[in-house]
């Protein structure tokens, strides 16, 4: 990634021998409104900001592989991280478990940097297929809900997208939250 570009694939340079590593479908921004504090996500508005998100980039549930989440490791927000993606996620039939990722657990949340972070993260998951594995997590926060609901967390070895491995081309979001209640997906 030390020579890449972030470029509108119409103006893309494949002609001129640069591989093209990823194209971001979509990406889209909404605010929480009301919620219970400063620092309290709301679930809700994650929800319509990833229904607005495949909408836009034109997939099913289905069709994601996996997810880079926020994820910061705190006991209110990434359950209700986790909540908007069973909601969202969860009730269509996968090939695969939705893999979930957070690089804020390999290098720390990164502040306003930490959304791009999550984008290399991706692209790499995506084109090696191997979700890295979550290095300071030493295990997995029990209010997370993950009953119902394929989703995978990567282990020590991280987590293969061997199911995943069979499709051509696989489709991943990121997502990236403001302090303040600002939600962005890509």
């Amino acid at each position: 990634l030390t020579d890449a570009e972030l470029e509108r694939l119409e103006d893309g340079h494949q002609l001129e021998g640069q591989p093209c590593l990823a194209v971001i479908r979509a990406s889209v921004v909404n605010q929480d409104g009301r919620s219970a504090n400063l620092t309290a996500p709301n679930g809700k508005s994650q929800e319509k900001l990833l229904r607005a998100a495949l909408h836009k980039a034109e997939l099913r549930p289905s069709d994601v592989d996996m997810i880079e989440t926020h994820g910061t490791g705190t006991s209110l927000g990434d359950p209700i991280e986790v909540g908007a993606l069973q909601a969202v996620f969860g009730g269509d039939q996968r090939d695969a478990p939705l893999a979930i990722g957070a690089v804020k657990s390999n290098v720390g949340h990164l502040e306003l940097a930490a959304g791009m972070a999550g984008l290399i993260k991706s692209i790499l998951v995506l084109q090696h297929r191997h979700l890295t594995p979550n290095l300071h997590m030493t295990k997995v926060n029990t209010k997370l809900p993950l009953s119902n609901f394929a989703a995978a967390l990567p282990g020590a070895d991280g987590l293969s997208l061997s199911k995943a491995n069979q499709k051509s081309t696989l489709f991943g979001g990121v997502g990236s939250f403001g302090f303040g209640g600002t939600n962005a997906r890509g």
